[in-house]
């Protein structure tokens, strides 16, 4: 069994019931998973989905967000981290949506990443979420462990991440890698002190991972 089927395999049969539960997987709008995406950014999940629901109790379109007040609206999103910006860039998106795609989320990357705090991640979550694109969204986790396991370089940015991966990922599934790479990352391959220092076992990627070959994690640049 190849290196890329033991992952794939493990992600989806640890965490494949957590990543069809995900919220982002519910019976939500393309504007909700934008917007889920967006508030995402610097934040953990259960923050995420605190604020995604409080707000989308008062507002779940471009234009009752727009009209909210802005003191309101940074009130509302305040737990998800940097909320002043976010606030701000989130009433920016929402009027793009309004006046440059007629209050449609666009379905290609280009357009996506037209819009105020929209990046490669953000972009390529709505793709896979809403458009079913088979893309990967790359994210700090995906980043991180996969130039570990020597799936990518150390000087490879996020795109070069996610063209590697892609190359290497069947399509049917890619579904697994953001959302599994992110509770695998931050339950046994952590930024810091990755449990495979302490006991080898404790990661069923150890025997290919080229980090714990080398006992170099920091692959950060």
């Amino acid at each position: 069994m190849n290196s890329i089927k033991i992952i794939t395999n493990f992600l989806e049969k640890r965490y494949g019931k957590q990543i069809k539960e995900h919220p982002t997987r519910y019976n939500i709008t393309p504007f909700e998973v934008l917007l889920w995406a967006f508030l995402s950014h610097r934040t953990r999940d259960e923050n995420t989905e605190k604020v995604f629901f409080k707000l989308t109790k008062v507002a779940k379109t471009p234009e009752k967000i727009l009209m909210l007040p802005d003191k309101k609206l940074r009130e509302l999103i305040k737990s998800s981290g940097f909320y002043k910006n976010k606030s701000r860039n989130l009433k920016i998106l929402c009027k793009q949506l309004i006046e440059e795609f007629k209050g449609k989320v666009p379905n290609n990357r280009e357009d996506l990443m037209k819009l105020q705090g929209v990046g490669f991640k953000t972009a390529d979550i709505v793709l896979s979420e809403v458009y079913d694109v088979k893309t990967i969204p790359v994210d700090t986790h995906v980043h991180r462990i996969s130039k570990r396991l020597g799936i990518a370089e150390l000087d490879d940015d996020v795109e070069d991440v996610r063209k590697k991966l892609e190359d290497l990922i069947p399509e049917n599934k890619r579904h697994l890698i953001n959302l599994g790479m992110i509770k695998f990352g931050r339950e046994i391959c952590k930024p810091i002190n990755p449990l495979c220092i302490k006991d080898k076992n404790s990661c069923p990627f150890s025997n290919f991972c080229k980090a714990y070959r080398t006992k170099r994690f920091d692959v950060n640049r």
